[in-house]
């Protein structure tokens, strides 16, 4: 189970963006995720005609390991890990869910919605 999923809400815990708060956009694999506003980098475009494509130079977001961001708790404010709550099979049929465990905020316990 992914501990940090699209959609997530997280703040960078190192790097040249420390601090800096942003929506998960998309898992590129296992390890990497692309967060909006974090790690943009200018980028050098040739112009292509075919695509419609003007060409110069481009701001584009790019990856950053998972292990430098944390999950943002909205209650706190502030940083949280993430634990995985397993569940009993009379849980998992009522959820209606294939997964055996759920994800919770450490300090709280409280489930993430996402």
């Amino acid at each position: 189970m992914m501990k940090i999923r699209k959609g997530d809400q997280v703040i960078v815990t190192t790097g040249r963006d420390k601090g800096r708060r942003g929506t998960v956009t998309r898992r590129v694999d296992d390890e990497r995720i692309v967060v909006e506003g974090v790690n943009v980098v200018k980028k050098h475009v040739k112009p292509n005609p075919m695509k419609g494509i003007a060409g110069g130079v481009v701001d584009k977001t790019m990856p950053i390991h998972q292990s430098n961001v944390a999950i943002f708790n909205p209650k706190t404010g502030k940083a949280d890990r993430v634990g995985i709550k397993l569940l009993s099979k009379d849980e998992q049929a009522a959820r209606k869910t294939r997964d055996n465990g759920v994800r919770v905020y450490k300090s709280s316990g409280e489930e993430i919605k996402a």
